[in-house]
């Protein structure tokens, strides 16, 4: 059964979905490491695939920029295809002094200025965090293949041009190692629903030091995050 903003039926995602932001990078994705790959989702050209890697039935699907879009996607995986497991694979800017461009950083937790968990109605503030399995799992893989990670805690931001000049270093001061805009939505929606979620990302630009990569590069050339999810869904 289709959704408003899918229009795959049951039985056609996968258990795991790699979700990326760009709808691009998620066909890239798809084309490059995955085998049979079928097109499941065309709906608004939020393109999803389904297909094998390493034997293993694995799906990939664009989210969008920010929480409420992968808010919505994330939710309709999770509650109405039976998907268990997200991992995000996405850029993220850098924040930290000892992070550099193109280093993974594995998203712990997911601060946010976001409302997102107002809808919950908790009497305090939620600290969304990636499922443990994943993120020792994705680590794992990150050791043997000897690619530069860091695990820690990130900033999912509503704001990609923030007037507030001083925000960024002071959530630099809280030990936060970069800033997207998606993981703490993706978290709330897996914590729950009862499901799996973790944030893989790309360092695409560092916002103290002024160094960035690329539009092209952020689609196509940030493998490493992209083996790392694919073998984590495999384990």
């Amino acid at each position: 059964m289709s959704t408003p903003h899918n229009n795959a039926e049951k039985g056609d995602i996968a258990k795991v979905v790699l979700m990326p932001g760009d709808p691009l990078r998620a066909k890239y994705i798809a084309e490059t490491f995955l085998e049979d790959a079928v097109c499941y989702n065309t709906v608004r050209n939020m393109l999803g695939y389904t297909g094998y890697y390493k034997g293993k039935k694995i799906s990939v699907q664009g989210s969008g920029m920010g929480m409420p879009s992968i808010g919505i996607y994330s939710y309709e995986l999770f509650s109405e295809y039976d998907v268990d497991s997200i991992i995000r694979v996405g850029t993220i800017g850098g924040m930290a002094e000892n992070v550099e461009l193109r280093d993974v950083i594995l998203a712990e937790g997911a601060c946010t200025d976001s409302a997102y968990a107002g809808q919950y109605n908790l009497n305090g503030t939620f600290a969304p965090v990636a499922s443990f399995e994943l993120l020792r799992k994705a680590a794992e893989i990150a050791e043997k293949m000897g690619i530069k990670y860091h695990v820690g805690n990130i900033l999912s931001s509503d704001k990609f041009y923030n007037d507030d000049k001083e925000a960024s270093k002071n959530w630099l001061k809280m030990g936060v190692l970069g800033v997207e805009m998606e993981a703490a939505a993706l978290y709330m929606n897996a914590a729950r629903l009862n499901k799996s979620a973790l944030c893989i990302t790309t360092v695409s630009d560092h916002i103290f030091k002024g160094t960035s990569t690329t539009a092209e590069e952020r689609q196509t050339s940030f493998k490493d995050m992209m083996l790392i999810a694919l073998e984590t869904a495999c384990l």
